[in-house]
């Protein structure tokens, strides 16, 4: 009964990551979305999510992520440390689906309100979609802004999340720190793009 109880602390966490952003050292590279644009875009990495509670205690989890998109429609799957997936976020304009390891579908008409159902609590789903970019999505706009010598965000917050992006290449930053506070509890999430 421990067990499980352990296993469903871990998939909430990894499904918060995967909401918020999002994300095993994956080594293969996403399949591409049949008819992709231009706009296509895909990175892999890691993600590491801390949540600290007013009480103490403290909860992580870490695994890996597989982000693709074509500006209209993404896949993003999520990977135990282990390299099982635990997780897939589809989602494109007016739908969002998460589908569990053991064949769970969740759905909801976009990928917030689906981390808000799945989570109880709101996720930056939408914002990391641009942030993995390194562009900033106009709605809700963004305040505290800090760009570097090329003119790319840094710092901002944005939804209630303080963002830091860095270590940018052509596609966007490599590393995304992002943070939130709500009542009773502080959320710390890292993403690291390891491939292209």
């Amino acid at each position: 009964m421990q067990r499980m109880a352990g296993a469903a602390a871990w998939l909430r966490w990894a499904l918060m990551a995967m909401l918020a952003m999002a994300l095993a050292a994956c080594t293969t590279t996403p399949k591409p979305i049949e008819g992709a644009s231009a706009d296509a875009f895909s990175r892999i990495g890691r993600f590491a999510i801390t949540v600290n509670e007013e009480s103490g205690k403290q909860n992580a989890v870490q695994g890996g992520f597989s982000w693709s998109d074509d500006g209209r429609r993404y896949v993003l799957d999520l990977t135990n440390p282990l390299g099982s997936t635990e997780a897939r976020v589809e989602g494109q304009p007016g739908s969002a689906s998460l589908t569990k390891a053991d064949g769970t579908r969740l759905t909801a008409d976009n990928p917030d309100a689906l981390a808000e159902d799945a989570l109880g609590s709101s996720m930056p789903v939408s914002g990391l979609r641009d942030w993995l970019r390194g562009k900033l999505p106009a709605d809700p706009e963004a305040t505290e802004i800090k760009r570097d010598d090329l003119g790319r965000p840094t710092a901002f917050e944005q939804g209630g999340w303080q963002a830091n992006l860095s270590r940018y290449d052509t596609k966007g930053p490599q590393l995304l720190v992002l943070q939130r506070q709500e009542p009773g509890r502080r959320i710390m999430v890292r993403l690291v793009v390891n491939q292209r």
